[in-house]
């Protein structure tokens, strides 16, 4: 019976270290090409575009606004007001995702806390671009109530 509680032992040992934190943004990198606390601040979009296939939508280019709102600890929050909807937001948490030496710009979702994208970034103080790839973004196109993968540029200018 000894040697099957040992067995049993070994077994759960790594369960309950791999399950010890429920909190994975602490380990988040912030620290990469740049601190992401240099994007804290309010920023305006100058383009704020939605593209899948062939249909492309720029809110700003449409007459619409995108804000962007920036905490030194890298959660933000996005209000886009389109003209032809009501305004809405969207929330996250910015973070570098470092892999094999490298550091990718990242977001985790608010309303995907289980999953995170990465961005191709440029960023020289004043101004912060972000470029997603296919299923980085969400918009509704054909203004039916359901949201669309697609793909998300962003320029922002700090205001």
């Amino acid at each position: 019976m000894k040697p099957y509680v040992y067995f049993l032992l070994v077994l759960f040992i790594p369960f309950v270290i791999a399950c010890s934190s429920d909190d994975e943004d602490e380990n988040l990198t912030k620290n990469g090409p740049f601190p992401l606390s240099e994007l804290a601040g309010n920023w305006e979009a100058s383009k704020a575009q939605f593209s899948v296939s062939t249909t492309s939508v720029d809110i700003v280019e449409d007459g619409g606004t995108t804000l962007m709102s920036v905490q030194s600890n890298g959660r933000f929050t996005i209000t886009l007001n389109p003209v032809d909807r009501n305004s809405y937001t969207v929330s996250g948490e910015m973070f570098w995702e470092e892999w094999q030496q490298t550091f990718y710009f990242a977001i985790i979702w608010d309303d995907y806390p289980n999953d995170w994208d990465t961005y191709g970034h440029t960023y020289d103080g004043t101004n912060f671009t972000l470029n997603g790839g296919p299923d980085t973004g969400e918009y509704d196109f054909d203004n039916d109530g359901d949201l669309e993968s697609c793909t998300v540029h962003f320029i922002f200018n700090r205001i």
